[in-house]
């Protein structure tokens, strides 16, 4: 089959051929994948193009040390409910992901390792608001400290896994692997030295998508919970974000004063397992010692039940605290 060639495509070419410096390089080679015809033509160009982009950030990387600089280190604030980042390998489809989900306008691509920088966003849900982190991919070439660290220090992960990616498979265990190397563990419940790990499906709009979905689920469904979605059409989008708050592991909790109604504009934000005690806490550090009781509003309370600062609380409480 001809490839069929552009002229936008020529024209890049031949910059990438004038390039001096591995930067020009791989800017001419990312213009190349982004107008190049997608059909079996071109499969072999598209992986040569990709192995050469993969060289060409190597030998930046490379350079960029050699003259001094030092590594590069990022950090990424937390804000809201709690901070979720994205993970996953080259082109899997996180960048979409975010633009979806959250306000971010990140680089979305037809190419890979389109994202070089975290680039946070903040994902609606109910009355609170999930921070979601696309992250460079992690790849051999890309893999440095900075980025696991910044996956090690997260309240929780998405593991992006590519359904219209044949070699879906061999994408998820090089970056599970990769980051296991850097001692950051993905896991679906989290725990000691782990964070909890949700796997999403991307791009369940794409051909062959269910077939491949069933060997994922085959492969990683003992390890991950694992979710479809498509940013595309939408699918799945909303129990996203719903899973995302979930993944926290967190609880929101109203407060009111005596003989007023609760104030539901703003919840405390506490681990699950909290007790009165914490939410006191959150609301005034004073409140703790002085606490004398609580009432509480809730599912597995009766109305304004007076409980004592042991009491462990549930999504969607009400306290009302007597100081």
């Amino acid at each position: 089959m001809p490839a069929n060639l552009t002229p936008q495509y020529l024209e890049a070419e031949r910059r990438y051929r004038q390039a001096t410096t591995p930067e020009e390089q791989l800017a001419a080679l990312e213009a190349m994948m982004a107008v190049i015809p997608k059909h079996k033509g071109t499969e072999h160009m598209r992986a040569d193009i990709r192995r050469r982009m993969a060289k060409a950030r190597t030998e930046a990387a490379r350079r960029k040390t050699a003259g001094g600089k030092g590594p590069t280190w990022h950090h990424v604030p937390r804000e809201g409910a709690g901070q979720v980042v994205l993970v996953g390998p080259p082109n899997a489809g996180k960048s979409r992901l975010l633009a979806a989900l959250s306000n971010a306008a990140p680089v979305v691509a037809p190419y890979p390792f389109s994202t070089r920088m975290p680039l946070p966003g903040m994902v609606p849900f109910e009355d609170v608001q999930v921070q979601l982190v696309d992250l460079p991919p992690i790849a051999p070439e890309t893999a440095e400290p900075w980025l696991l660290a910044l996956v090690r220090q997260a309240d929780a992960a998405l593991l992006v896994a590519d359904l219209a990616d044949d070699d879906l498979l061999g994408g998820i265990e090089t970056t599970v692997e990769l980051a296991s190397q850097s001692r950051v563990r993905l896991e679906r419940t989290g725990g000691e030295d782990a964070v909890p790990t949700l796997m999403v499906a991307s791009k369940l709009d794409a051909d062959g998508a269910a077939v491949r979905l069933e060997i994922l689920r085959e492969a990683w469904g003992a390890r991950f919970e694992i979710l479809p979605v498509s940013a595309e059409t939408g699918a799945g989008l909303e129990t996203l974000r719903r899973e995302l708050f979930g993944v926290l592991r967190v609880i929101r909790v109203y407060t009111k004063a005596p003989g007023r109604r609760a104030d539901r504009s703003v919840p405390f934000v506490l681990p699950r397992g909290a007790t009165v005690a914490d939410a006191c806490a959150a609301v005034h550090k004073d409140f703790v010692e002085r606490l004398k009781y609580a009432r509480i509003w809730g599912a597995r309370t009766f109305e304004g039940q007076m409980v004592q600062r042991e009491h462990v609380l549930d999504d969607g409480d009400v306290i009302e605290l007597h100081v």
